[in-house]
């Protein structure tokens, strides 16, 4: 039985490679798989830039709303104040024409005036409340920002690599190397801060 035809591959493998090499293959490869990592980074970034925008946006709504209920409970304040202004105003008429003040009357003045005192409280825990959120919208808003630079590094970096691998430029791809290091450490930062 004739045995199987020997065939060099080895030869043959060597050759291939070395003529990739030529052509800049292994440093192609080297762009692709750092531009790759890269992009990976980016991703995870980009993720987190909207994750923390988004939860910005909702706390901030949040806050909008609280403003409103505590505006809300200013005017109620406000109107409590008048009725009791008013019930006042009668109070000093019926003193005025010398004729005996209602009962009722200092009676109205006090209730509006511990209305008032609940009102305000209200008030003051709605606008406590409104602070609180607006300052974890503020945090979630810097935390954004330091990813989205993040990311921005990330795009100029890969952009780099791309010029790189067009040119055949190492320099051009060491500064990549370097803006993408620079967006992984804002990274760290990022989710370390």
């Amino acid at each position: 039985m004739p045995e199987d035809p020997e065939i060099e591959t080895e030869k043959l493998s060597e050759a291939i490679h070395e003529e990739l090499e030529k052509e800049g293959g292994g440093f192609l490869k080297r762009i692709a798989l750092t531009t790759a990592v890269l992009a990976g980074f980016a991703a995870v970034a980009a993720l987190e830039a909207g994750s923390k925008v988004n939860e910005a946006l909702v706390l901030k709504t949040e806050s909008t709303r609280l403003q409103a209920q505590a505006s809300d409970q200013w005017t109620y304040y406000q109107a409590k104040g008048l009725k009791a202004a008013v019930q006042e105003a009668t109070r000093a008429t019926w003193e005025a024409a010398g004729k005996p003040v209602p009962a009722r009357l200092p009676a109205q003045v006090a209730r509006y005036g511990e209305e008032q005192a609940e009102i305000k409280k209200a008030a003051e825990e709605k606008e406590k409340e409104r602070d609180e959120r607006s300052a974890e919208a503020d945090v979630l808003l810097r935390q954004h920002h330091r990813f989205a630079n993040t990311v921005a590094l990330f795009q100029v970096s890969i952009a780099l690599g791309a010029m790189a691998a067009l040119t055949r430029n190492r320099p051009l791809w060491l500064g990549s190397m370097v803006l993408g290091l620079s967006g992984i450490g804002l990274c760290l930062y990022a989710f370390l801060a």
